[in-house]
């Protein structure tokens, strides 16, 4: 029977599987950039970089995911009744209570990060408190506790950084090669020079199909297992349904922090790159089957 922890040993799978190809892909970047620009120091320092994101990735991108959100931890004393939900949805998961932040914006937002259920936090936008209701907000809340509970969050917070790393170190190459670092070449040199500018071209877009590995099925487990949590399906589904007509814009939202939330962050036109690798399932399907439609 599926539950909360039906998926949770994949999850940890898959993020050390996800490590290792961020890590592998860095090595081979390192490779290549470090022949284009005859400095074989390169590849060391892709190495040293890949070890260290790798750590940064696993222990603290939750705290670089909540700081990218402008995410505040609040007390119970200032938000009371967020905090009694959120106890008592744990409780019912059988999950020790998540540190809890609100994120100043008027956007109906949520997710949640950290790398094991005992060092997880959820956060919520101003939107999310002040537009929906008690059971909508619990149907949100109950479905990021369950991507706690299925270790979906380790998989998620993992791939902020490391994503990152991939475009930081394609974009130094193609930095060095305009200062000078790419002239008269001539042989190999040449070739290696080519392939160099392809993969710091082709390198970011791989980092981010690797992310999208984080499949979109997840959502569909988190909100199943929410409205488990609930034992009402229509607090989500009408949740949802507040998100998708939600216009409102999303201060210091990102692309690499847009698949944690409950919905992507980025609302309206002029984010091209976002409709071409969605992180999430459309949020009408989402309804859909929380309503018993598919």
């Amino acid at each position: 029977m599926v539950n909360l922890y039906t998926h949770q040993s994949e999850n940890v799978r898959r993020t050390f599987l996800l490590m290792g190809g961020f890590f592998a892909l860095l090595i081979t970047l390192g490779w290549i950039f470090g022949q284009a620009l005859e400095n074989p120091a390169t590849l060391y320092v892709a190495v040293v970089l890949a070890l260290v994101m790798n750590v940064v990735g696993y222990w603290h991108s939750d705290k670089i995911a909540l700081a990218l959100s402008r995410a505040k931890s609040v007390t119970r004393e200032e938000q009371t009744e967020l905090y009694r939900a959120v106890e008592n949805l744990s409780i019912t998961a059988g999950l020790p209570t998540p540190k809890v932040y609100v994120i100043s914006a008027s956007q109906i937002n949520a997710f949640a990060t950290g790398r094991d259920k005992e060092h997880a936090a959820v956060a919520v936008t101003t939107g999310a408190l002040e537009r929906l209701s008690k059971v909508e907000l619990e149907g949100v809340l109950a479905h990021e506790l369950a991507h706690v509970g299925n270790r979906d969050i380790l998989v998620s917070t993992v791939v902020v950084v490391l994503a990152g790393i991939i475009a930081l170190i394609s974009d130094f190459f193609i930095r060095a090669m305009w200062s000078g670092g790419g002239r008269r070449r001539e042989g190999d040199g040449r070739i290696f020079l080519i392939l160099g500018i392809v993969a710091a071209i082709a390198a970011p877009i791989a980092a981010s199909l690797i992310r999208l590995a984080i499949s979109r099925q997840r959502e569909y487990l988190a909100d199943a297992s929410g409205a488990m949590l609930t034992r009402y399906p229509e607090g989500l589904a009408s949740a949802l349904e507040k998100i998708a007509a939600d216009g409102e814009p999303m201060p210091h939202a990102h692309t690499g922090t847009a698949h944690l939330f409950i919905s992507n962050p980025f609302k309206g036109g002029g984010k091209m790159l976002t409709k071409l690798f969605m992180t999430h399932p459309p949020v009408e399907e989402r309804i859909q089957r929380l309503r018993g439609g598919v």
